[in-house]
């Protein structure tokens, strides 16, 4: 029996929030120490959050795959695709892992705009950090089996072991322990320990065969494909608008931080709509009830929609107030009162979007899906983002190109949701 939209979605969220919240926590820690170490954590945390963001397709490929099995009836074929997940995250891991230890310092000095001492810490925090990134995307693969197969409890206690745990090392390491910005890379390195220990604890109580296969690999690598050049479109999108405004007004630089900031942690509340879709969706699809599949379609839709018109709502409600607790430059305030209106008109159509994303993912629809996004920032979001500075049109004008990215993407996804293609869209389950 499928379980609701809620109590999927709920648990998905306190997951997919636990990791930007413990970084705040982190930020704050870090923050006392002075300038040098929060630009250290800034320069380093962007690069393996990047990484992170990139690599993303770990849970969201294997959630697809393992739901269709458990759907079929099969769940030590969804376990299966788990196991086949882990040995890939640990490949992966490795290999960017290496990447970073070699690159630690040009990456660093590039991003800090030289070398000097935000530089130096950023290298120094980078190198060790890095250590965790095989055991982060251990975690990943985990959450996507676990969701395939309606278990999300387990998740959010895993993920928040973890997370409890680098949160009480983090100021002892930093501080009682005198290590400094190191100490808050251990903290969360011991974290990513404790999570992936136990996701792999998770695993190993399947009893399944643990042998890597190659053609269940291969497959996977190929839904990784498309995710992650559709992740790297997107980050590369973000980049180029976060680089138009750096070149305008200091205070528009800082409205748009603001903007961004609230916009991307909105997207992991619309986002758990995604997780709840995949999982119903695959699994509705695996034991070939078509229906059932279109009607949680239909169910993820309203409840996007109206968890969008919501935030809109109290958006527009804590206007005059909210950005005053980020600032109080009254140029910022200017600036962000600006931007404010396209961030909250925008959530009910991100609601959607989102949902449906989730819909098509658990569909195994990941090419339309990489088609649809890249075509949408190449059409509308960087091209606008670009012509904001010659033709004077400023941060109206970049949030005028996000507004149309999410829009240009609403009218693809609903378009294929309202056809029959993505419910005979192939996740191919390996032998």
């Amino acid at each position: 029996m499928s379980r609701s939209v809620p109590s999927l979605a709920l648990p998905a969220l306190v997951v997919l929030a636990a990791e930007p919240l413990y970084l705040l926590v982190d930020t704050a820690v870090v923050g006392n120490l002075g300038t040098t170490a929060l630009g250290g954590l800034a320069v380093g945390g962007g690069l393996l959050a990047w990484a992170a963001a990139l690599l993303n397709f770990l849970a969201y490929g294997t959630t697809a795959r393992a739901a269709r099995r458990a759907g079929a009836g099969d769940r030590a074929g969804a376990v299966a695709e788990g196991v086949q997940a882990t040995w890939l995250a640990l490949g992966i891991g490795v290999v960017v892992t290496l990447g970073f230890q070699l690159a630690a310092g040009p990456l660093t000095r590039l991003l800090a705009g030289g070398a000097g001492p935000v530089a130096t810490a950023a290298e120094g925090w980078l190198r060790i950090a890095s250590l965790g990134l095989p055991l982060l995307l251990v975690s990943l693969a985990g959450n996507g089996w676990l969701r395939g197969v309606q278990e999300l409890r387990r998740p959010v206690v895993f993920v928040l072991a973890g997370s409890l745990l680098s949160l009480v090392l983090n100021p002892l390491l930093v501080y009682t322990a005198g290590m400094g910005l190191v100490g808050s890379a251990w903290a969360n390195v011991a974290g990513q320990t404790v999570t992936a220990l136990l996701f792999l604890r998770s695993l190993a109580s399947e009893r399944v065969a643990w042998r890597p296969r190659p053609r269940a690999l291969g497959v996977q690598l190929v839904i990784g494909r498309d995710l992650l050049l559709r992740a790297f479109v997107l980050q590369a999108a973000f980049a180029t608008a976060a680089g138009v405004v750096a070149r305008s007004s200091t205070a528009e630089l800082g409205a748009h931080q603001i903007a961004l900031q609230l916009w991307l942690f909105l997207a992991l509340v619309l986002d758990a709509y995604a997780v709840a879709a995949q999982t119903l969706v695959g699994q509705a699809l695996g034991a070939g009830r078509v229906a059932e599949a279109r009607a949680t379609a239909l169910r993820v839709v309203w409840w996007g929609l109206g968890t969008g018109v919501l935030v809109a709502a109290v958006l527009l409600a804590v206007r005059p107030v909210l950005p005053g607790v980020f600032t109080d430059d009254p140029a910022v305030l200017a600036q962000a009162a600006v931007v404010w209106w396209f961030l909250a008109l925008m959530q009910p159509l991100a609601g959607v979007v989102f949902a449906l994303d989730g819909v098509l993912m658990g569909a195994g629809d990941v090419g339309y899906l990489r088609t649809v996004t890249i075509g949408a920032a190449l059409v509308g979001f960087v091209p606008l983002s670009l012509l904001s500075v010659p033709l004077g049109w400023g941060l109206a004008g970049v949030w005028s190109g996000l507004t149309l990215f999410i829009a240009l993407r609403l009218v693809a996804v609903v378009v294929r949701v309202l056809g029959d293609r993505w419910t005979r869209a192939s996740v191919t389950v390996g032998a």
